[in-house]
């Protein structure tokens, strides 16, 4: 507790090996709040500079954390075809409006090995004609993978855009099975 008699917030990060490279994982005492692809030196150093800033404490790096513990087991797990959903504690404080009404029923209603177009899901939420909003909250998605922004797509059959660049995209289809392997 601080000077206030309050519970002063944690973060803690790592870094995770993949089959799509890196990971940084973030969480604090509520869940996992971040993850992010490609954890550069620089990609983590921005990441961190942005979470101290949003939630007002600087992470600590503490791969043996308990509260990064499960999420490294099952993020570790899902690589390797072990696991297909995740059952963690989330923090959604990086996110809010409709930005997370959208995640949540991406997170909740879109099933390993499926895939739901923007619009599709837009009107899951009561919002039929908000597709390209939908495309905004999947750009501003804290928890890809575990909240998979991967499996929304364009309702033409294109694949639509990630913020993971749109080979790790299809890589992650690939690994559910919506996609064919890539040959190289």
């Amino acid at each position: 507790m601080d000077s206030h008699g309050q519970n002063e917030q944690q973060i803690v990060w790592t870094v995770v090996g993949t089959g799509i490279g890196p990971l940084l994982l973030a969480a604090t005492r509520d869940g996992l709040v971040n993850v992010v692809f490609h954890a550069t030196d620089a990609v983590r150093d921005k990441t961190l500079d942005r979470l101290a800033t949003r939630l007002g404490t600087e992470p600590v790096e503490a791969p043996d954390s308990p509260l990064l513990a499960e999420a490294i087991r099952q993020i570790e797990a899902y690589f390797a075809g072990d696991r297909r959903d995740f059952e963690l504690p989330l923090d959604w404080s990086l996110i809010s409006g409709f930005n997370r009404q959208v995640l949540r029923e991406l997170a909740s209603g879109v099933r390993y090995g499926s895939v739901v177009g923007y619009g599709d899901l837009a009107g899951r939420v009561g919002q039929p004609l908000a597709a390209q909003a939908v495309g905004v909250a999947m750009g501003s998605n804290p928890l890809p993978i575990v909240v998979p922004c991967h499996r929304v797509v364009e309702s033409d059959g294109g694949i639509g855009g990630f913020g993971g660049g749109l080979e790790t995209k299809r890589k992650l289809l690939a690994l559910e099975g919506v996609l064919p392997e890539p040959l190289f």
